[in-house]
């Protein structure tokens, strides 16, 4: 089990593909780039823990080769890799969960890892001794999480589609808030903690920006996906925000550009524009002897309005609409060419992407998924010139 080494060189502005490792038995769970070094970690669900090292011949070789015991892992296992890469020693293990653990944050600051599960839970444990500090409980699977170190404060995602807010202490925790905004499952976080912005990604296609340090709770809608999105990071130095897709799509997001708030959809029993009822409102519709229609909401405006009041569609990328959307004709008159001009650049992984990892100082990024395989990119093209971000040209 080797790794390809692709010679293929950017033609434009597109993530170039390195590498292919292949050798996997199973999906590939996780796949983290070695800092400061040509190495990926994966964990696979053939039980495999492997590092791979880049050789002189351009492939990625397996130097390390650890068979796990259990395939659905219900504990977190701690292990040390030694600086040549060549040995990893088991340090201790975690009984974290009753099912399987969904993700985890090893936080050297606050001597904690904290882990998410499908026991419906978040539990924090002592790096140093091992032992359970403290555990919440949530209605539905925890599927995804992110850490602050300098806070404490923990952001974890469920099945649901709410991204939960606690503050954990050593023996205690408290609840903050609940952020609700996606339709369905929450796949991906991205916390930074310089802006104190939140990133999540979820099975409705979208990415929201939950802006957690701004006194006004300002969310930004993006969507920029055909399938569910499963992985999200924020580039801090370029106001840049990559996020992959099941079905391998990989957009990368143009924070640094205003944007404008989507608006929320408002109710009503009538057509915001025709006053026409709609197919609910039995009493207008017997006063006037009209059928009732089908209530559908402008994107722009969050009116609801009707078939006939909202028949054109566009893209309005300042609201975070990369594709067509319904908008009432009101609106659409108001929208000019430059207001469509695209504020996201559209890529293809070409394989299911299930987690992503990225190096920005060098301008890397290692994406794994379902089909096995794990594929390593030059993102330099894609994301921010070398003068700002410090990429060295490939």
């Amino acid at each position: 089990a080797v790794s390809q080494p692709i010679h293929s060189r950017p033609q434009s502005s597109r993530p170039v593909l390195l590498n292919k490792i292949e050798g996997h038995s199973d999906a590939v769970n996780a796949a983290v780039l070695i800092p400061k070094e040509d190495g990926v970690i994966t964990v696979s669900e053939d039980r495999t823990i492997r590092v791979w090292l880049k050789r002189d011949s351009g492939q990625y070789w397996p130097s390390i080769y650890h068979t796990v015991s259990c395939k659905y892992h219900k504990r977190l296992e701690e292990f040390l890799l030694s600086e040549d890469f060549n040995k990893m020693n088991h340090v201790k293990t975690y009984p974290a969960h009753q099912n399987r653990v969904s993700d985890m944050v090893f936080s050297l600051e606050s001597e904690w890892v904290v882990s998410t599960g499908h026991d419906k839970s978040v539990s924090w444990m002592c790096t140093q001794s091992g032992s359970m500090l403290g555990r919440h409980y949530f209605g539905s699977w925890a599927s995804c999480l992110q850490y602050d170190n300098d806070t404490q404060h923990a952001f974890v995602g469920d099945y649901s589609g709410q991204i939960t807010l606690l503050k954990l202490e050593r023996q205690t925790y408290s609840t903050i808030t609940t952020l609700k905004g996606h339709e369905g499952s929450i796949g991906a976080l991205w916390w930074d903690p310089v802006q104190r912005l939140l990133f999540s990604g979820a099975s409705d296609h979208s990415v929201i920006m939950w802006d957690i340090g701004g006194r006004k709770g300002r969310t930004l809608l993006l969507q920029g996906h055909h399938e569910r999105v499963q992985a999200v990071r924020y580039l801090q130095l370029t106001r840049q925000l990559v996020s992959c897709s099941a079905d391998g799509g990989v957009t990368v997001w143009n924070m640094d550009s205003p944007r404008e708030e989507a608006p929320q959809w408002l109710d009503s029993d009538s057509c915001q524009k025709c006053e026409q009822p709609f197919f609910w409102n039995v009493k207008q519709m017997w006063d006037s002897k009209t059928i009732g229609l089908r209530q559908h909401h402008c994107r722009k405006c969050g009116k609801a309005v009707c078939g006939k009041c909202s028949s054109k569609s566009t893209t309005y990328p300042v609201m975070g609409f990369e594709f067509q959307v319904r908008v009432c004709d009101t609106c659409y008159d108001t929208v000019k060419d430059e207001d469509r001009t695209a504020l996201a650049t559209f890529h293809e992984g070409k394989h299911n992407i299930a987690f992503m990892d990225m190096d920005p100082s060098r301008g890397l990024m290692v994406t794994c998924g379902s089909d096995r395989v794990v594929k390593i990119w030059d993102m330099t093209q894609v994301v921010g010139c070398s003068i700002a971000t410090g990429f060295s040209p490939r």
